[in-house]
């Protein structure tokens, strides 16, 4: 099964901004349902993400409402993203590595195209592994196969 399929739920969970827009702007797109803003350069390409964290740590060094940081300054770069063409299993690997919760998907060129979230994925995951495991009970019990 690939990220493909989950394409229509990761679309909905998208949210950008632009990586000049102000910090405060990313902190008022984060509420529930939305754990992660993607944040795109001025051609659209995925630069990075901020997370509920990243705010709240960078708050924490604000002086009140004068804080007026750039997202770019916030966000974290090295973003483990995936493609529609990628395995379900291997991206569950990657975000299990790194303790993820959500993941970018990305277009070849790297324009964002959704955000997957792990509880998704594992429902998928388990739906497709509870269907292989009547698939295998049946055939070797002989059911329909004679």
């Amino acid at each position: 099964m690939f990220v493909e399929r989950l394409l229509p739920e990761a679309r909905k969970r998208l949210v950008t901004i632009a990586d000049d827009a102000p910090l405060i702007q990313a902190a008022s797109l984060l509420r529930p349902g939305t754990d992660l803003v993607v944040v795109h350069g001025s051609t659209g390409i995925l630069a990075g993400v901020i997370t509920k964290t990243d705010v709240v740590s960078q708050i924490s060094r604000c002086q009140g409402a004068g804080c007026t940081t750039a997202a770019s300054l916030v966000m974290t770069r090295d973003v483990v993203c995936c493609q529609t063409s990628d395995k379900l299993q291997d991206v569950w690997a990657r975000m299990k590595e790194r303790g993820l919760k959500n993941i970018p998907v990305v277009d070849r060129d790297l324009p964002p195209q959704g955000v997957l979230n792990a509880r998704d994925m594992l429902q998928v995951l388990l739906r497709e592994s509870e269907s292989e495991e009547a698939i295998m009970r049946d055939y070797l019990m002989g059911i329909g196969y004679r």
